[in-house]
């Protein structure tokens, strides 16, 4: 049974909001509208939009697609309750994409395939590796959305004034109808709006924030120096290295969401959406600036959020309420609206910047689930299990797919087991344990076998899932810790939990990931000769076309995928 989460904030919800109601409303009627436009008839479109997206707008949505819950509430949070601990979020989350687009941006859309198992089991020649990370990629979407799916409550709570749960279902709803009604090709037209969208609602309320405070005038980025001295005044630790974790778990963190942004299967298929290699690139590199700007910002917003909760919380408490520091993980999570209504700004300014964060849940959460159904449709049913499926059959497995986790995660996102960012962090840690070894290895060294990233992929899955289950999953679900209490110590092996956290295993996983693969290519057959071609065509300086892969250019005219399994 699943036991519904009460959650208590200080941001004024339960009472309908007309303007802001009347703001969402439209937006999501936007958002339904485009998907119904957009409409798609053909695989080509519903997996990766017949690659015909541009560089900017596929930027836009890579930025859409990254600023998720996470992005837009969760950083803040991190930031304000954590401080310096808190900036591996914006550290990992960014580094990552420089990796992407130094060393697989190109190569990947050069390989020219669906999806991340698609490439899994092209590259490995092999039913099996293509199995697993089918499964993996519906873990990660599955892990990834739950986090979406509470902000998304937390949201719907101020601005319908309706319960945390029916906020969830509500907008769960609103998400699963426009992706099983446009695809891939509808859902990058969205992510465009969308990103358009969060980052005028973010940055509005940045800016009107520090006017009405008197704190800034044209660039609180630069301008918010003596409002951190502030906050530091009030919280030393917040500018404090590793107060509230060693230097270990900083690195350990940031490491992980490097890794593991490298290996999310819904980042990496929107590689796939666009014409050319170079187009790849220059959608990562507009999809880091869209990133930056609103990066940027949550610092910002943590310095500002954490001085207004403190002069609230020590107004309510006759001057001894505890910092900004000690606020509640709810009000965390909802920081960045709760900034912007403590400032004393305009009932509908504070609902366009909870609009923005629907927005942002709901981009992420189309994307994920895009990856879920092509990894079910495509990966799984096409691939593995009837290879003549038609079109029709495809689409209706993947739709089904799409209502079938989107289920799945409002009934978790009903009593979420930890923080919005630390839900998306594990997510990381199994994408980086998994995926980031056998892509980066599988682009970079054609001798990588089979043997090899199949067992280095369940090398990760043991070790990701194994840190995740150890320190959150039997704490809450075995021993019934409040998900917000949870230390080291509850977990099933203590010392485990410290050295190998659920939210960053990658430290310790990846490199042994990486031994495993490439001491068991060492001893194992090479792969075959035209599976070298293909790696080395992802490496060719010769230009591609729209629908070219390195399979369609390679000497030989392509390779035919062999069956280990």
């Amino acid at each position: 049974m699943i036991e519904v989460v009460l959650l208590d904030t200080a941001l004024e919800v339960d009472q309908f909001r007309l303007v802001p109601t009347i703001l969402v409303a439209a937006m999501l009627t936007l958002f339904l509208g485009i998907g119904y436009f957009f409409r798609v008839a053909a695989v080509d479109e519903l997996w990766v939009a017949g690659r015909s997206i541009g560089p900017v707008e596929n930027g836009m949505a890579i930025g859409a697609n990254w600023m998720s819950a996470a992005s837009y509430l969760g950083v803040a949070a991190l930031v304000a309750t954590v401080g310096y601990f808190g900036l591996a979020y914006v550290v990992g989350w960014t580094t990552g994409y420089f990796l992407l687009l130094i060393f697989m941006a190109a190569q990947f859309r050069r390989f020219g395939k669906y999806t991340a198992p698609d490439f899994v089991g092209d590259r490995f020649y092999s039913s099996r590796a293509r199995a697993i990370a089918a499964f993996t990629t519906l873990a990660i979407a599955f892990v990834y959305a739950i986090g979406q799916a509470s902000g998304m409550g937390l949201m719907g709570r101020y601005i319908f004034g309706v319960s945390y749960e029916v906020g969830v279902i509500l907008l769960m709803a609103v998400t699963i109808g426009y992706v099983v009604l446009s695809g891939m090709l509808g859902t990058t037209k969205n992510m465009a709006v969308q990103y358009i969208i969060l980052i005028i609602a973010f940055t509005v309320g940045l800016y009107a924030t520090g006017w009405s405070q008197g704190w800034t005038t044209v660039f609180p980025y630069l301008e918010a120096g003596p409002e951190t001295a502030a906050a530091a005044d009030i919280e030393t630790q917040l500018v404090e290295p590793f107060a509230f974790t060693s230097y270990y778990g900083w690195i350990a963190l940031a490491f992980s969401l490097i890794v593991g942004t490298c290996g999310l299967p819904h980042v990496l298929v929107r590689f796939y959406t666009v014409e050319n290699e170079r187009t790849a690139r220059w959608s990562t590199v507009w999809g880091l600036f869209f990133i930056c700007i609103l990066y940027w910002g949550t610092a910002i917003y943590a310095v500002f959020g954490g001085i207004l909760y403190d002069e609230s919380s020590l107004v309510a408490t006759g001057g001894e309420g505890e910092g900004f520091m000690h606020m509640s993980g709810e009000d965390a999570d909802a920081l960045v609206v709760l900034t912007t209504e403590l400032a004393g700004l305009p009932e509908w300014l504070v609902g366009l910047v909870a609009a923005g964060a629907v927005a942002a849940a709901l981009a992420t959460t189309a994307g994920l689930f895009i990856t879920a159904s092509s990894a079910a449709a495509h990966d799984i049913y096409t691939n593995l299990y009837k290879p003549n499926a038609t079109q029709r059959e495809q689409m209706i497995v993947g739709r089904s797919t799409i209502l079938a986790v989107g289920i799945l995660v409002t009934l978790i996102g009903l009593n979420p087991p930890a923080l919005i960012g630390e839900l998306v962090a594990m997510a990381f840690a199994i994408a980086g344990c998994i995926f980031f070894p056998v892509f980066f290895l599988g682009l970079w060294w054609e001798n990588t076998t089979r043997e090899g990233a199949i067992t280095g992929m369940l090398v990760g899955m043991f070790i990701s899932f194994g840190a995740i289950i150890n320190d959150t999953i039997y704490p809450m679900y075995i021993e019934g810790v409040d998900p917000a209490n949870i230390e080291a110590a509850d977990a099933l092996i203590p010392t485990l939990a410290e050295t190998v956290p659920g939210v960053s295993s990658a430290l310790v996983g990846v490199p042994i990931v990486f031994a495993v693969i490439i001491g068991v290519s060492f001893v194992t057959e090479d792969p075959p000769e035209d599976v070298k071609r293909l790696v080395r065509q992802c490496h060719s300086p010769e230009p591609m076309d729209q629908m070219d892969s390195a399979e369609d250019v390679a000497t030989d005219g392509g390779i035919e995928e062999s069956s280990d399994d």
